[in-house]
């Protein structure tokens, strides 16, 4: 079984919906998910909330060890992405000797403002955490408390971590930045960072037309005759 957590924003509920149904469409293994909705947090999230942070689940990501008990590997994703490959390729890179893996992009935005406003923020290790697999038993400093009275930066750095040589790469077609990164037709997980095609100001950005036609699928209803 591959437990696969999604952070959820209300804002973007299609996009967390054709995202799972992209999964499922395609896995060779079966799957969980589990949404990090803050509804579904109480007395697990109680940080204010951080005017520089973009959906509701940019801290809550880091439960994902809690949550899975600290036993076994889980992987997390953000709600934004549409997956083209065999999720269960990816959960196949998993190496013991890490205590979280996830593409090591170099991304440095230059805008300042992405979806619904939301004000762009620079830093290093920008985007790491937006797909994570997590080796769980490593990762016990992610307690509650810890994820809410750490910084950001100290989160999504993973300061939590006493050694960034425990930080492990996968291979960049796993979280494919659109409109970042070179066009990739073979990409295995598309992330649209700046905004996707369930937004009108982003509907004809790369990769729009796939996405478009996931919900399609993911819509459809077979009649018998």
């Amino acid at each position: 079984m591959i437990r696969i957590f999604i952070g959820f924003d209300p804002r973007e509920t299609v996009a967390w919906h054709v995202l799972t149904h992209s999964i499922l469409a395609r896995s060779s293994l079966p799957v969980s998910f589990t949404p990090l909705a803050l509804n579904n947090l109480q007395g697990l999230m109680w940080r204010e909330s951080n005017p520089l942070q973009s959906t509701q689940f940019s801290f809550s990501r880091f439960l994902t060890p809690y949550l899975s008990g600290y036993e076994g590997w889980s992987l997390f994703m953000d709600c934004d992405m549409l997956v083209q490959d065999d999720i269960a390729k990816l959960w196949a890179l998993r190496d013991d000797k890490y205590a979280v893996m996830c593409v090591q992009h170099n991304h440095q935005p230059k805008e300042t403002i992405k979806f619904l406003g939301a004000p762009q923020t620079p830093y290093a290790k920008k985007n790491w955490s937006s797909v994570m697999l997590f080796n769980n038993a490593k990762c016990r400093a992610l307690t509650p408390e810890y994820v809410n009275n750490a910084s950001g930066l100290e989160l999504h750095q993973f300061k939590w971590l006493d050694d960034d040589a425990m930080i492990g790469s996968l291979p960049p077609e796993w979280n494919h930045l659109v409109d970042y990164d070179a066009p990739n037709s073979q990409a295995s997980n598309v992330h649209f960072t700046l905004g996707g095609p369930y937004f009108n100001e982003y509907i004809g950005c790369e990769y729009s037309d796939q996405w478009l036609n996931e919900k399609e699928m993911m819509l459809r209803v077979d009649q018998r005759e």
